[in-house]
């Protein structure tokens, strides 16, 4: 292949690269026994987290800087989209002795 047309197609492929989005990824967090688990989580915005409700009790995931407010009812599974990076801590508004923090990547 001559020299030229081999820096363009590198180039080409670069640019193929470039374009192609990042995969979002699924997070789970379970709520047993009046527990967040893993209590602590690292994110990126555009993933979506699985709050999995193992307990008989209703939970919420309840962001303290007001972000998200997520209501899981006993033995359901529920999903939200991550939208806004920084670290939150959230906690359920029912039983405030469950807490755990959320580190959002931009």
């Amino acid at each position: 292949m001559r020299p030229g047309r081999c820096l363009l197609v590198m180039i080409a492929l670069l640019i193929g690269a470039m374009a192609v989005p990042a995969h979002a990824a699924t997070i789970q967090i379970t709520i047993d026994n009046l527990v967040f688990a893993p209590a602590e989580v690292s994110a990126t915005v555009g993933d979506t987290i699985e709050w999995i409700n193992k307990d008989v009790f209703v939970h919420t995931a309840t962001a303290r800087n007001g972000d998200f407010d997520v209501n899981t009812p006993p033995k359901k599974t529920v999903t939200s989209v991550l939208k806004k990076a920084g670290s939150v801590e959230y906690y359920c508004r029912y039983h405030p002795n469950m807490k755990a923090v959320l580190t959002i990547k931009p």
